[in-house]
């Protein structure tokens, strides 16, 4: 630790990024005793009147855009805290929809750094903190948190939150929550409150969410069971909750599950949220990496799903927006994802593949991801090179999908933005 030299409040953010990379013995490190002990001590486990806290295997940055979306529509000060970022950090931290300064984000770090006096931090526990500290600076009304990884265990479990949502429950990151639905159902019910709502929008969910909720007294709103939702036309859907029901709502950007385990969260916020604020959220709700278009001839399309479950999802909407569409597939992922099953949910969806190699830790290599693609698939070494050959190759009216993790996109959006620079875009 004495080699470390630590940052001033006058550093640069990029300076404390890699400090706080450096400081810790384990990129990863799930437990609660550290990150509870310094939120605690520092005033930082209710940073805001209102907060809903978002885990789930897929589906949270969703739900929480969907959220911040409507409330912002309702008039209230929203601070949203996600991960991980596409290019950079202060895309984790926002409020009314927009990103802090580089300034902000040091301030709260160095607010971190002389609260933690000895206790060590992970990466992600201090910016959790640091993330806590800029919604009390920001005096945000309402803070919709989403949970790094699993829930019980996840730095954003300190935070004394009103209301607990899971959008989705399948098996991802095995090599710390396990292979078993069971245990990561037990795992991401793990942020529920006792005498509090609990929002479950994964149909037919694991028995072990509802036994927890039951064991803590947890008020649990299951969809499919006390809430529903349908679409009704390639337009619109309803959703429902007891004899309440909501017609005619327009059809998101962003998937319905997760709209409508948005408004069930809302819905028991206890908060002043009208129809047309919920109708005008929907229209504008909005997610970077998620379905994202960024030009049109040819169609290139941005989505990080990174294993099956999402996968899967993503076929489906490329079917029903892109059918008959020849596509070309840019990949390239980390390699404890479940590499075969995603690529296998995408197969029938794509005409062309390019794969590629991240390099960053866990990554996978074009090699691996090989295996289970046509035996004449070109090999690329980073997804810029997969993305300029598929540029090349494809038709005006084709599109280019590229997927499979938040460093692949990153690395595209970066490289398309900086595109678009140069061509005076």
């Amino acid at each position: 630790m004495s080699q470390i030299h630590i940052p001033q409040a006058t550093s640069e953010l990029s300076v404390w990024l890699d400090y706080l990379v450096n400081i810790h013995s384990s990129s990863i490190d799930l437990g609660l005793e550290r990150v509870q002990k310094v939120a605690s001590e520092a005033g930082l486990l209710k940073p805001a009147p209102t907060v809903i806290t978002v885990a789930g295997t897929n589906g949270k940055g969703s739900t929480c855009a969907l959220m911040e979306a409507i409330l912002i529509e309702a008039g209230y000060r929203v601070g949203v805290y996600s991960s991980p970022h596409l290019i950079k950090y202060n895309e984790r931290v926002r409020i009314n929809g927009s990103e802090l300064n580089d300034e902000s984000h040091i301030s709260a770090f160095s607010f971190i750094e002389q609260q933690r006096g000895d206790t060590s931090l992970s990466f992600f526990e201090y910016g959790t903190l640091a993330a806590l500290r800029l919604f009390l600076v920001e005096n945000v009304d309402i803070v919709l948190l989403e949970v790094g990884l699993g829930g019980r265990l996840d730095a954003t479990n300190v935070v004394d939150h009103d209301v607990s949502v899971i959008t989705s429950l399948a098996i991802d990151h095995v090599d710390w929550l396990g292979d078993d639905i069971n245990v990561i159902g037990y795992e991401k019910a793990g942020i529920f409150r006792p005498h509090r709502p609990a929002i479950c929008g994964q149909p037919c969910a694991p028995s072990t969410v509802a036994a927890h909720a039951d064991d803590i007294g947890s008020e649990l709103y299951q969809v499919g069971i006390q809430y529903d939702y349908q679409q009704t036309s390639r337009s619109s859907w309803q959703w429902s909750h007891g004899s309440f029901c909501l017609e005619n709502l327009p059809l998101p950007n962003l998937p319905v599950q997760n709209a409508a385990t948005a408004l069930m969260a809302l819905a028991k916020a206890n908060l002043n949220i009208s129809d047309v604020d919920i109708v005008s959220g929907l229209n504008k709700a909005r997610l970077s990496g998620r379905m994202q278009q960024v030009s049109t001839d040819p169609v290139v399309l941005l989505d990080v799903a990174h294993n099956p479950h999402s996968a899967d999802y993503l076929a489906s909407s490329l079917h029903d927006k892109y059918q008959g569409k020849t596509i070309h597939t840019v990949v390239a992922m980390l390699h404890d994802k479940d590499i075969a099953q995603t690529l296998a949910a995408l197969t029938p969806s794509s005409h062309y593949w390019y794969p590629a190699s991240l390099h960053v830790e866990r990554a996978a290599t074009a090699q691996q991801l090989a295996q289970y693609l046509p035996s004449d698939t070109e090999l690329y070494d980073t997804p810029v090179e997969a993305f300029e050959a598929a540029l090349t190759n494809a038709n005006a009216d084709d599109v280019i999908l590229v997927v499979g993790s938040f460093h692949t996109v990153g690395a595209i959006l970066e490289y398309w933005q900086e595109k678009r620079e140069i061509n005076g875009e």
